[in-house]
């Protein structure tokens, strides 16, 4: 059967809940809804005031992990001081998962990590998960969606130096001296991938897109380029590989014309590997139905 993915055009709070609910996945006991918060100076991340009603929906907790580049959320304290600054604290309880460390998670089959996806330890603290995320474009990556949410966006700094390097260093500093195998890195995060939904069990994750402020650079850029395209809409899935494919199609196959720097970025990149690796790995499948609701 087809993965199932559903999409609005209206990019509402009330839409937001409604697609979640289309769904009909509730989300257990302590749930974590994973965003990125958005490094200062960015403005293109999530708008707390969009997110609201969904989060408290959930009674969810805001979950995420420092960052691998010494930028304004590297450390725990400034980070807070992003999230606070950024609106998140005034609708959630907001929670950094490798503030107080990491923990290895084991990966079943891949190649370059060795087995081992290291995340922030909070991670036990969580029954269930959504993968809330803003899919726009990205300077390593190509695109940034559910799957690099669940992977780099779940991993604690180490971790993501671990991803990054293609499994060659856990050391941050270090890890940006090994960013030449592209498609090692969009295997790797993929591998990641595999170790968290092996963790939660798909039956307690769900995943939301938000392709809005389509901009080429990731909410982790400080001073990112202004979209081009318009946005097009807000998705949903139990799938990651599935929304994150949809995401993708509907990009490539806009007739907006400002799509064109965003699709070279995703070309350039061979973005569509991380899904094709994902796949593979048995966690979800590239072929899809799109419900529009």
């Amino acid at each position: 059967m087809k993965s199932k993915v559903y999409f609005t055009k209206e990019i509402t709070s009330e839409s937001l809940v409604k697609i979640y609910e289309v769904l009909n996945q509730e989300l257990k006991g302590n749930v974590a809804v994973k965003i990125s918060s958005g490094e200062p100076g960015g403005h293109n991340f999530l708008n707390p005031n969009l997110i609201k009603d969904l989060v408290k929906k959930l009674n969810g907790t805001i979950v995420e992990c420092n960052t691998a580049y010494r930028g304004k959320r590297f450390e725990t304290e400034s980070h807070k001081k992003a999230l606070i600054d950024h609106g998140f604290t005034e609708i959630a309880p907001c929670d950094i998962l490798d503030e107080d460390g990491e923990i290895e998670i084991p990966i079943t089959g891949g190649t370059h990590l060795k087995g081992i996806n290291i995340v922030g330890s909070h991670i036990k603290n969580y029954d269930s998960i959504l993968m809330l995320s803003h899919f726009k474009g990205h300077a390593m990556g190509g695109f940034g969606g559910a799957l690099k949410n669940m992977s780099i966006g779940v991993a604690s700094k180490n971790g993501k130096a671990w991803i990054h390097s293609v499994g060659i260093t856990k050391d941050p500093d270090e890890s940006w001296n090994y960013t030449d195998d592209q498609d090692g890195f969009l295997e790797s995060m993929a591998e990641a991938d595999q170790a968290v939904v092996s963790y939660f069990g798909s039956e307690n994750m769900a995943y939301i897109n938000v392709a809005n402020n389509l901009s080429i650079d990731c909410d982790c850029d400080a001073n990112p380029h202004d979209p081009e395209m318009k946005d097009i809409g807000i998705y949903a899935s139990l799938d990651p590989v599935a929304i994150d494919q949809a995401c993708f199609d509907a990009i490539m196959n806009s007739k907006d014309e400002g799509k064109n720097s965003l699709v070279n970025r995703m070309e350039e990149k061979h973005a569509i590997h991380i899904v094709e690796t994902a796949e593979k790995l048995d966690i979800g499948s590239r072929d899809y139905e799109l419900i529009e609701i």
